[in-house]
């Protein structure tokens, strides 16, 4: 099957859009965009790959599900377009960056500089119906999510993964700890970061501290 993706990842997983799930997958998207709405707009499902390519990507930041309300997802995860009231967990991710870094709390909630420096924004489903959280989880997506984190944990070397709450930390057992470097902590929703499992981890000064020890440019968040 012919997946519109960036060209460094259509060779890594082209073994991957040849399988059946992968077919059944896309038909149910066409026929879900086709009579519902559905997000991200289409030419923005694989937007993740389009700004870390490959090659590219470095640091690896796994989401669940797209946002489902209108005009919020582009793609990426934890992400929205320009102009979009940031959603609870984007406010924290900020705040925490603010006592982390130093960095003041931006206006725009858009992580495409993150991504365009190797950072894969990676929902684990990568599409969603308007206002129905999971409403595309267990259609194949994970399937083909987990395939290219361990495509990723096997061709790399020296990946950081930020692993925030319990759903993406189950991600690790996909991943090599041998060669890469993982940070875990609670996720970004209020849920978890009022319990105190979120603030003060310090995952974006981490990060760029593993980066530079690498002789990696860091991430300017």
């Amino acid at each position: 099957m012919n997946v519109s993706i960036h060209p460094s990842w259509q060779s890594q997983l082209h073994s991957e859009f040849q399988q059946p799930y992968f077919d059944s997958l896309v038909r149910f998207v066409r026929d879900e965009y086709a009579s519902t709405t559905c997000f991200p707009q289409g030419n923005k499902i694989f937007a993740a790959f389009d700004h870390s390519n490959f090659e590219a990507t470095k640091v690896v930041i796994i989401g669940q599900d797209p946002y489902h309300g209108p005009n919020q997802a582009n793609g990426l995860c934890f992400s929205v377009k320009e102009g979009i009231r940031h959603p609870p967990s984007l406010i924290n991710i900020f705040k925490e960056i603010e006592t982390d870094i130093g960095k003041p709390y931006p206006k725009s909630g858009n992580l495409e500089h993150w991504a365009d420096q190797g950072v894969l924004l990676l929902n684990a489903t990568l599409t969603v119906r308007a206002h129905s959280a999971g409403s595309h989880q267990n259609k194949g997506w994970e399937v083909f999510t987990d395939a290219v984190i361990r495509k990723l944990s096997y061709e790399k070397e020296g990946l950081v993964f930020l692993l925030w709450g319990g759903f993406a930390k189950k991600k690790i057992t996909l991943i090599d700890t041998s060669k890469h470097h993982i940070l875990t902590s609670g996720h970004p929703s209020p849920l978890s970061a009022n319990r105190g499992l979120w603030f003060g981890n310090k995952h974006f000064s981490k990060t760029n501290e593993l980066l530079k020890k690498m002789g990696k440019a860091p991430i300017n968040w």
